[in-house]
C-alpha cells in the first residue's frame, strides 16, 4: 500500500458502461471514453488517492476469462486513464478474470488489481466460482508487475458453500493465496459493511500478525467513513460519489470532497 500518499486511502471507482461486445453496449467507443475521462477528473479533483478501474456495465458477466475484444477495450481505457490522471490506478475484470486485469495492469502501469474470488469457491449468479491464486501469482511473477493484489473476503454478490472461520479464511488469502491486501465488502453494491464481520476480520489478521492491510469494498459514506476507517486501512468507494448515489451516475466532485473530508476525521 506504500503506492499511496497516505496510510488509509480511499479508491475512488469509474463503473465503466457496457463495452462493446455485452448486451448494453450503445455503440460509442468515444462516449465510454469521455465518461472515463469525466469521472476520473472528478475523483482526482475531489482528492480520492486512487482510482479502481471496473467493467461495470458488462452484465451478465463471464464467470472467469473473458474475451479478447474485452481485454482490449479495457487496455485502451486504462491508457486514457492514466494519461488522465497522476494518481495510482488499478483494474477489476469482473466477474474473476485477475489474470487479465494483472496483464491490463502491468502493460498500462498500473498499481494494483482487485480479485474477487482470490482462494476457495463462492457460488455467484455466474455459477461455483473457484479462486486461481496460484495461476495469479505465477503470472506476476513472469509478468514482473509491480502488482499488488486486493483479494475480497466474503465477496458481493455471492455466498460461501461452508462455513469457515473468518480465522482461516484470512490466513489462506494472505499466506498460502499471497494477498497483498483483504477487502470486506457488503452483500451487494453500495451495501455497507457488516462491521462485526470487519472486526472479525481484523482480529484474525492481527491474530496472525499479517502484514496485510484492511479494505472496506462497499458501502462507505460521508456519514459512516470517520468509524469505518478507525478500524480499517483503507476503502474503496463507488456509489456514494455518484449523483444521487445512484451507482451508474455520474462522479459528483463535490460528494467526492464530502467523503474525502469526513474520512480525514
Amino acid at each position: 500500500m506504500d503506492v499511496f500518499s497516505t496510510e488509509t486511502p480511499i479508491i475512488g471507482m469509474v463503473h465503466l458502461p457496457p463495452l462493446p461486445g455485452s448486451p448494453g453496449f450503445e455503440g460509442d467507443r468515444s462516449d465510454i471514453r469521455r465518461r472515463l475521462r469525466r469521472d476520473a477528473t472528478a475523483l482526482e479533483s475531489g482528492g480520492v488517492d486512487g482510482i479502481m478501474v471496473e467493467n461495470f456495465g458488462d452484465a451478465p458477466f463471464y464467470p472467469d476469462r473473458v474475451p479478447r475484444h474485452v481485454v482490449a477495450d479495457v487496455t485502451a481505457l486504462a491508457t486514457a486513464l492514466r494519461e488522465e490522471v497522476s494518481i495510482p490506478f488499478g483494474v477489476n475484470i469482473l466477474r474473476n478474470d485477475v489474470q487479465s486485469a494483472l496483464g491490463i495492469a502491468a502493460a498500462t502501469g498500473g498499481s494494483f488489481v482487485r480479485v474477487n474470488v482470490h482462494t476457495g469457491a463462492r457460488l455467484t449468479d455466474q455459477g461455483i466460482i473457484e479462486g486461481m491464486a496460484h495461476e495469479t501469482l505465477r503470472l506476476r511473477d513472469q509478468l514482473d508487475a509491480d502488482v499488488s493484489i486486493l483479494a475480497d473476503i466474503d465477496v458481493k454478490h455471492s455466498a460461501p458453500l461452508a462455513e469457515r472461520s473468518y480465522a482461516e479464511v484470512v490466513s489462506e488469502l494472505v499466506e498460502r493465496g499471497g494477498a497483498d491486501a483483504v477487502v470486506v465488502s457488503g452483500a451487494g453494491t453500495g451495501e455497507a459493511v457488516d462491521t462485526t464481520v470487519l472486526e472479525q476480520v481484523i482480529e484474525a489478521r492481527d491474530a496472525r500478525d499479517l502484514d496485510a492491510p484492511i479494505l472496506i469494498g462497499s458501502g462507505v459514506t460521508p456519514e459512516t467513513a470517520p468509524d469505518l476507517l478507525s478500524l480499517a486501512d483503507g476503502a474503496i468507494v463507488g456509489t456514494a460519489l455518484k449523483h444521487g448515489t445512484e451507482t451508474t451516475n455520474p462522479v459528483d466532485e463535490a460528494a467526492v470532497e464530502r467523503l474525502v473530508e469526513s474520512a480525514s476525521h
